[in-house]
């Protein structure tokens, strides 16, 4: 998986210490169906997220992560949920906690596969037949889906 330069800088200052990064959950949805990348890490099936670059708009990111994973270009609609992850320890030693953004997105076009190395496969899922998913992802995914006008956080 690519890690930004910017990453890269503050792993050569702070070696595997935890970090503190923001990242973006893009839920691309169009007529019934989902948008889902199968993650060449670990072979799991997940909405398209990544890292928000600094001084990126946090939209903005969601909809390049799209293109960049995917190849499918995307509009976020909605603000669909604020959450923080567990620590995540990387086979290297790297930890690193995430707040993640998690957008509703609207497909406007492209045909998905995957564009950039990150995942094995990109594809579309009826919201009826979604592949086994880890259940944050499912909550990111739900939250998305959800008929709410504000966004999902926890107190």
């Amino acid at each position: 998986m690519a890690v930004p330069d910017f990453v890269l800088a503050l792993r050569s200052r702070i070696g595997t210490d935890p970090l503190w990064l923001s990242g973006v959950t893009a839920c691309v949805v169009d007529d019934g169906r989902v948008l889902l990348v199968k993650r060449a890490d670990n072979g799991r099936w997940t909405p398209v997220t990544g890292i928000i670059d600094p001084g990126e708009n946090p939209a903005t990111a969601a909809a390049r992560e799209v293109l960049e994973e995917a190849d499918v270009v995307a509009t976020p609609t909605r603000l669909a949920m604020v959450d923080v992850t567990d620590l995540v320890v990387y086979e290297n030693g790297d930890q690193t906690r995430y707040l993640d953004l998690t957008f509703l997105c609207d497909y406007v076009s492209g045909d998905p596969f995957p564009a950039d190395g990150e995942n094995t496969e990109a594809r579309w899922f009826p919201l009826d037949g979604l592949p086994e998913m880890t259940p944050d992802m499912l909550a990111r995914l739900n939250a998305a889906l959800a008929d709410e006008p504000a966004a999902r956080f926890e107190l």
